[in-house]
């Protein structure tokens, strides 16, 4: 397998564990020191637990959020995803500015995912989310 391919399989069945919630098999696909980086919010967390806990966060908001891969592409060192982010926000969110109480309403927002490896290891992860269209779904903000 070329390594644009490994690479997008690893970034895919990233996502895929994540809708799952297998975190055994999330954290195989990460570096230790991996870095994430969400725009839109200006959070950076650093280290697999970090980021573990991250997702486990947004599974407790958002107990059956699945990302359906849209489109994607790889090249090099980097695959880029774009995904539509579905689920119900039934938990509270924890945000930079504070906890948003969890309101029964569904989202649906798109983003980008972009992932760069180092060997079989995914080494960084920036996800452009778009955080106004989810903060207004979930009623946090204005429609």
């Amino acid at each position: 397998m070329s390594a644009p391919a490994a690479e997008l399989r690893r970034a895919t069945d990233l996502i895929d564990a994540f809708n799952e919630g297998d975190w055994d098999r999330l954290e195989q696909h990460l570096a230790r020191d991996v870095l994430y980086a969400e725009s839109g919010t200006g959070r950076r967390v650093e280290g697999a637990a970090a980021y573990l806990q991250l997702c486990r966060g947004w599974k407790d908001a958002f107990p059956d959020v699945n990302g359906t891969v849209t489109n994607a592409v790889a090249g090099d060192d980097t695959a880029v995803l774009e995904i539509r982010w579905d689920g119900t926000h039934t938990g509270p969110l924890e945000t930079p500015a504070g906890a948003v109480p969890a309101s029964g309403n569904r989202i649906t927002v798109d983003a980008s995912f972009w992932t760069r490896h180092d060997g079989d290891s995914i080494q960084e992860i920036h996800h452009h989310l778009d955080v106004l269209a989810l903060l207004q779904q979930i009623g946090a903000l204005p429609g």
